[in-house]
Formats: C-alpha cells, structure tokens, sequence
C-alpha cells in the first residue's frame, strides 16, 4: 500500500466514523457501541499505516495524541499506570536543561559576541516579552468580562479535589529567585533563570580573560554543546510514548462530568488564546517578515510536546534546536529563548488574568476594571518563572486569590479541567518564545532564512 492509498482509505473511514458518531449523539438511532469504537480503532489504525510511510518525529507525536485519547476514552482504570512513560520523557529531557542552557550561553557570550550586544539583547527582549505579556493580559481581562463565564458557577456533586499547599511570595521574594544561591540546587530543582544567570556571568567572566586561559573552557563548552542537541535527537525518539501517555493519563483522569459544567470557562480560555495567536503573534510575525509556513513547521514538534506534557521546559531543548535550524543564531536562541520562559509567558500570563475574574464572578465579588489590572499586574509579575512546572500557575492563583480575598472554592471547580487549560496555555507560551528569537534576532539584523527545504525532524 502506498501513501496516497494510506491517506484515501483513512479518509474514508474517518468520514464513515464522524458520521455514525454524529447520528448516535444527534439522532434518536442507536448504534452499538462496540460499532463505535471499531470504527475508531480502524481510522487510528490507518491514521498509523501513514505515519509508518511518512517516517517524521512529528507525525509520531500527533499519532500517538490520538492513540492515547482514545486509550484515556476506553480504559480510563488503566490510563494512569501509563504515568510512568511521560515520567520518564519529562525526567530525560530535564536532564537536558542545564547542560544545553549552560553551554549555549557560554559559548554565545564568550565565543562569539561582544558583552555590549548581551547587553542590547537583554532590553530589547525584557522590552517585547513585558509589551506582549501586558496585550495577553488585557485580552484575558476583556474575554472572561465579555462570557462572564464564572458567573452561576456551581461545584459537581461529589466534586472533591486537594488544593496543594502555598506560600505568598512578595516581590522581594521574586527577585531573589532570580540569582542562584546554590547553580547545583539551581540544576536540581530545574530553576531555569537562575541556571541563566549563572551562565551569563560566567560567560562575561570568560570573555573578560586571555585568549590562553579562555580557549580550554571554550572548547569544551562547544563540545557539551553539539553533544547535548545530539543527546536531544536521541531523546526525541522516545517523545511518541510519553506524550502518547501523558494525554491518556489526562483523558483518563477527566472523564466529561466536570468539562461539561466548566465547558464555558474552557471555551473562552481556548477563545482568548486564538485571538491572541491571530491578532497579536500573526502579526508581529508578519510586519517582521517571519517565513511563516517554516516557522510553524519549526514549531509544530515542540508546541506538541508541550500541549501533551503541560510542561514549557519539555519543549525547550527541540526548540532551541529548531529555531537554529530556522536560521536564528545560536548565541541569540540560547539567550532569549530561555530568558522567555521567565519574562514572556503569554498563554500563562492571559489565563491567569482570566482565571483570576473568574474566581471573583463566581463569588459574586464584583471587581472594577481597576482591581481586575491591578489583580492581573499581580499576577503577571509573580508568575515569572514557572514554565518548567506543569500546573505551577495554579499555585500562583491561589496565592494570588488569597492576598486579594477572594474565596478558594471557585479555583477547586477551575482544578478539574486545568490539565486541559495547561495544555492550551503552555503551547502558546512555546510559540511566543520561539517568535520572540526570530523579533530580536531580526532587531539584531542577524537573522538569515535558510533556503530551500529544512528537515526539522
């Protein structure tokens, strides 16, 4: 069987599936369900005989979503002991992160570019990263007044969810965070802007010594370079399985009860994220002269990974590889790329200002505009360096809700579908970051589009 005839014969199961899905939810006809899900598992059955020929990582990946969908959907019991699949992906690719942070940094910083350019790069980044956050902000805040989806609210029967413990930071607290007391609790902890930092300075403290004593660090640093994005192909390969895996542990633990009450507070999350993408990024991409269809050919592997692990810092390592490939310089991609995941979480940053009304509407607290930006500045300021932690944004809120007054039920009902929010909101802060290399490095007239074909995977 050849490629067109894998597509063909998918195409027309697929058609026969939505179908008879359509007529046994819409229409008074029962259909058996053993007719139901046989058909699914034919069109996934295709759906895999064409990934087998099209031979791309990130076709594997959108299969195995499917796969593990409907694996979530018909053996939910089963669904979780697959957790120890996507445990092991995100443990391998945060064995990644120091090293390839570490080494990128230190060769761009001390190899290659002058301490004056770091400088130029950093405000110009933490200049586009707070303007775009603040857009995603004010977009979150308008949506959920708009939908007033917390309004009515009401907790399922039964409903019964532990909030995790948290601790208010203040802003002192933030900015400590920033400087690493300890690069090996740093590592540890996965802690990405303090592992930045660290890497900076030290590579200002190799670009200030002698051509003889810095060429032994540099050497190596180049080397812990190549072998870490080589380390990262070889990872890559084992990504089907636990992102196939984290997306039925996902569906499994869901079921519909709660989606189905808190549809709408999904539906204006998901809303808000797409005007953000078309009305912001889409546009920033195309007064820069971004090549889009490569773009989000480079992107379309690490947003999928995200969407599926809930984790930015999965993402991270084929990101920076891709964006490269893209033709942004390396020193730039290992300087911005990683700074972003602290200073420009847009999905984060919009669902927080989102979520936060949300609380507040289904108290029956009204708040004026005012305390909704005042609420949402708050929480944009103390989200900074999250992204490397699946649902850290949940803690945030809580903090958040309660240095404001406002009641924890509401966050308890917002619990049950976060794993889906996650999904949306940490793909969005993917695509940003990786839009945010090609903006400075644009800014920087370093960016060179490669010609012709490039194999991202």
């Amino acid at each position: 069987m050849n490629k067109k005839s894998a597509v063909r014969l998918f195409l027309i199961f697929l058609a026969v599936t939505s179908i008879l899905h359509v007529v046994e939810y819409y229409t008074s006809v029962t259909i058996h369900p053993l007719v139901l899900t046989g058909s699914r598992w034919i069109a996934w059955l295709f759906i895999i005989i064409y990934s087998v020929f099209r031979q791309s990582l990130t076709t594997w990946i959108l299969v195995s979503m499917i796969i593990g969908v409907e694996i979530g959907l018909n053996f939910p019991v089963f669904a979780p002991n697959l957790q120890v699949l996507s445990k092991i992906f995100l443990s391998l690719v945060k064995t990644i992160i120091a090293p390839i942070l570490f080494a990128t940094l230190v060769v761009g910083i001390a190899g290659h570019s002058n301490l004056k350019q770091v400088g130029r790069m950093g405000w110009k980044s933490i200049v586009y990263f707070e303007v775009v956050t603040t857009i995603a902000l004010v977009i979150g805040i308008f949506a959920i007044n708009i939908t007033k989806a917390g309004e009515g609210i009401l907790l399922p029967e039964g409903f019964n969810q532990e909030l995790p413990a948290v601790k208010a930071q203040t802003w002192q607290d933030v900015i400590l965070h920033v400087f690493p007391e300890n690069i090996v609790k740093s590592i540890y902890h996965g802690d990405v802007l303090p592992i930045v930092v660290f890497s900076v300075i030290f590579g200002i403290a190799m670009a200030l010594l002698s051509e003889q004593k810095k060429k032994p660090l540099l050497d190596f640093s180049e080397s812990l370079a190549e072998t870490m994005f080589k380390f990262t192909n070889i990872i890559m390969y084992f990504a089907p399985f636990g992102v196939g895996a984290a997306i039925a542990v996902t569906v499994g633990h869901l079921g519909i009860d709660i989606l189905t009450s808190l549809l709408k507070l999904l539906l204006t999350l998901y809303a808000a994220l797409v005007i953000f993408i078309l009305g912001v990024l889409v546009p920033v991409a195309l007064i820069i002269k971004v090549p889009i269809k490569k773009f989000f050919q480079a992107i379309s592997e690490p947003v999928s990974i995200a969407f599926a692990t809930t984790s930015s810092e999965s993402a991270l390592p084929k990101a920076m590889e891709n964006m490269e490939k893209l033709g942004v310089p390396r020193k730039i991609v290992s300087f911005v790329l990683p700074t972003g995941y602290t200073f420009n979480l847009d999905g984060t940053t919009l669902y927080l200002s989102l979520a936060s009304v949300f609380v507040a509407q289904a108290a029956g607290i009204p708040l004026t505009l005012g305390e909704q930006f005042l609420m949402g500045l708050t929480l944009m300021l103390t989200s900074k360096g999250v992204a490397g932690v699946p649902r850290a944004s949940l803690v945030i809120l809580l903090a958040t809700a309660a240095s404001f007054g406002l009641p924890l039920w509401p966050i308890m009902a917002i619990l049950g579908i976060d794993e889906l929010m996650d999904m949306a909101r940490t793909s969005v802060n993917v695509t940003g970051n990786c839009l945010a290399t090609v903006v400075i490095a644009k800014w920087e007239g370093e960016y060179k589009e490669p010609e012709g074909e490039i194999n991202f995977d």
